[in-house]
């Protein structure tokens, strides 16, 4: 193999990345993949595991890990977190009883070893919806301003709709790219 081919095969590696989606349980995780991905969102019913797309995007591979939010679930986040290069946190922003339990469980993960060097996207998702917190009220709830470990960003999003799916997903993927890709 010569150098021109390693050099190649090292480039494509470093344009290849991790993402876990992580969030409470019905707060759009599957949902949002599925639209990301152009599938048909109804009758998404609730992830009793964990889905693995493998997407491209703006010259991206992106390894997306979908994993299922209920509380008997939680425990075995843990086993996904190796070599992730973004965090994706997904919040129902109409369930405003969870919003304490959900600041608690992504804090517990932004204090995880093997996520410390990963970029963190909170989707505000349920916009749609009569009654949805603002992405502002979710900021504050989850107390992401206090946040120094992980480079962040807020999104109020639709995964059901779409609508601002692609500002968060491209906001992540160019503050990756700017921490784990050379220019070219």
């Amino acid at each position: 193999m010569g150098l021109l081919t390693i050099l190649k095969k090292m480039r494509e590696k470093e344009r290849e990345l991790r993402l876990l989606v992580l969030g409470l349980d019905n707060a759009g995780k599957t949902t949002l993949l599925k639209r990301f991905n152009g599938e048909d969102v109804t009758g998404t019913a609730p992830t009793l595991g964990f889905n693995i797309k493998t997407l491209e995007h703006r010259g991206f591979k992106l390894n997306v890990w979908d994993v299922g939010g209920q509380s008997s679930l939680r425990s075995y986040w843990r086993n996904y977190f190796e070599s992730t290069d973004g965090l994706v946190w997904v919040v129902d922003s109409g369930d405003r009883q969870r919003l304490q339990l959900c600041a608690h469980e992504l804090r517990g993960l932004l204090r995880e070893e093997r996520l410390a060097g990963a970029t963190l996207l909170v989707f505000a998702n349920k916009q749609d919806l009569p009654g949805a917190l603002p992405a502002s009220a979710i900021r504050e709830a989850l107390e992401l301003d206090s946040i120094r470990s992980h480079h962040w960003c807020i999104q109020g999003c639709s995964a059901f709709t779409g609508h601002n799916l692609l500002p968060g997903i491209d906001w992540l993927l160019d503050d990756i790219a700017s921490r784990v890709c050379p220019p070219d």
